[in-house]
């Protein structure tokens, strides 16, 4: 049985809006206009147990919306989702004791008091018996090397330092759902490369089941080997991240490095250039040129070295959202 099952899930919101200026205003006290907004449209999936799931998409495309509906905290406008067996929305204790949401730059914690006494509280709060608590927070205290800051009170820790501890107070019951929403944003590089490892033997060692947004690439092809990819409240995509770039990029990239000058060589008639800076050259080609293409150059130039990959990830994901707005526009 999959740990998260989503039917048709359907999210609208009504959105009041008005002109600018005076008048605008007192008109809108009598007749208040107000605009129907479908965040989420009929998304489906299953999410098994032990799965890490990245769950990408622009600003506005639904992803936040899904979570809070998963997590219980909104009600949807129509569909259906079960989590761990029950349905969300209907916040059952049962059911709250087994998942978490960890939101980037939203804080739990009690920002006058150390960080210690907030955990301390959650494990009150989720009943956790005292010697299982104990060592959970000895383990994740271990995990996120936090051990210096547990005393200073939460306002004077830094971003990535609270973050750690936000994350620390969201895992202290073990919930076999963890719905992560933007955990490494704001972060420096260091921190969020710790994070992810966190993250990563956290579900190694418990086997919990993640759902991830990011929009970090970094977070997505370190942690996850599944992603959903949503825009304007749907599903394009569902699948790996080597399906995706097998499906919407049939490209390659080729990087050059000379040992002299080509000036004046044709490189555009072999296929897209992407960078040309002195002896160094990256283009884009269709896959199945590829071996022509390097042929032709290393026939044609002296090379010093020459590579060929798959295209950033990054580039394939922007694919993906500029011909879903290209459809939408369409429409």
């Amino acid at each position: 049985m999959p740990h998260i099952a989503v039917r048709e899930l359907s999210k609208t919101f009504e959105v009041p809006e008005r002109e600018g200026g005076l008048g605008a205003a007192l008109r809108s006290l009598i007749i208040r206009k107000r605009r129907q907004v479908r965040a989420v449209d009929q998304v489906s999936f299953n999410i098994e147990p032990g799965e890490v799931v990245g769950f990408l998409g622009p600003n506005g495309a639904g992803k936040t919306t899904t979570l809070k509906m998963l997590s219980g905290l909104l009600h949807p406008t129509g569909g259906s989702a079960s989590v761990l067996g029950h349905v969300p929305w209907r916040r059952e204790s049962a059911y709250l004791q087994q998942i978490s949401m960890v939101m980037g730059q939203r804080s739990q914690l009690n920002w006058d008091l150390p960080a210690m006494d907030s955990f301390l509280v959650q494990l009150a709060v989720y009943r956790v018996d005292s010697q299982q608590g104990r060592q959970t927070l000895n383990e994740l205290i271990e995990l996120l090397d936090i051990g210096r800051v547990l005393r200073k009170q939460v306002r004077t820790l830094s971003l990535g330092e609270r973050m750690k501890c936000e994350i620390c107070a969201s895992l202290l019951h073990r919930p076999a759902v963890l719905f992560l929403d933007e955990p490494t944003l704001g972060l420096d590089l260091t921190m969020q490369d710790r994070i992810r490892e966190f993250i990563r033997q956290y579900n190694r060692q418990h086997g919990a089941t993640i759902i991830l947004t990011s929009h970090y690439m970094a977070d997505v092809t370190a942690l996850c080997q599944r992603i959903i990819v949503i825009d304007h409240g749907r599903i394009l995509f569902d699948g790996s991240l080597a399906l995706l770039g097998a499906r919407l990029a049939p490209f390659k990239v080729i990087s050059i490095d000379l040992q002299q000058d080509a000036d004046g060589y044709a490189f555009d008639r072999l296929g897209q250039v992407i960078y040309h800076e002195g002896r160094k050259v990256t283009l884009r080609i269709g896959k199945d040129e590829a071996p022509a293409v390097t042929s032709r150059l290393l026939a044609d130039l002296s090379v010093l070295d020459l590579t060929i990959q798959d295209p950033p990830i990054e580039d394939v994901i922007r694919q993906v959202f500029a011909g879903s707005a290209e459809k939408t526009s369409a429409t």
